[in-house]
């Protein structure tokens, strides 16, 4: 289901609870809304519909793929970037990272560990920060 667009700061800088089976839904839900928004969007997290759980969904280019409980376990290649939000107005400068290493679990709960470079990897920053109640 196509959800709202939180942009309420206070709720967006709480911080994610962990992510269980029983939010699945909620995938099903990101990838409704980012759908919808494909044409601004390259990615959410939970918190952005109104979910506070570690969950987020990402253009990977060639579809959109979900992470359950992602956390970034290896970065290189510092770096600054100036990023949009759909859920704020304006740009924002932002430390990022030219490739990570992320340890998330998939759709049926097993864990994974998976390297991303440029865009992608910056897409995925952005929505683990936003995961952890940092507003971008």
């Amino acid at each position: 289901m196509i959800k709202p667009i939180v942009r309420d700061p206070l709720f967006l800088s709480r911080k994610a609870t962990p992510a269980t089976i029983a939010d699945l839904p909620v995938a099903t839900d990101l990838q409704d809304t980012i759908m919808a928004h494909a044409d601004q969007c390259v990615g959410m997290a939970a918190n952005m519909i109104g979910v506070c759980k570690n969950i987020i969904i990402f253009d990977n280019g060639k579809t959109f793929s979900v992470m359950f409980n992602p956390t970034i376990v290896r970065t290189f290649g510092e770096y600054e970037a100036e990023e949009a939000c759909l859920s704020l107005s304006g740009t924002r400068p932002a430390k990022r990272y030219k490739k990570i290493v992320v340890r998330y679990q998939d759709g049926s709960f097993q864990w994974h560990e998976s390297t991303y470079t440029d865009f992608t990897a910056q897409i995925i920053q952005h929505e683990i920060d936003h995961t952890n109640g940092i507003l971008i």
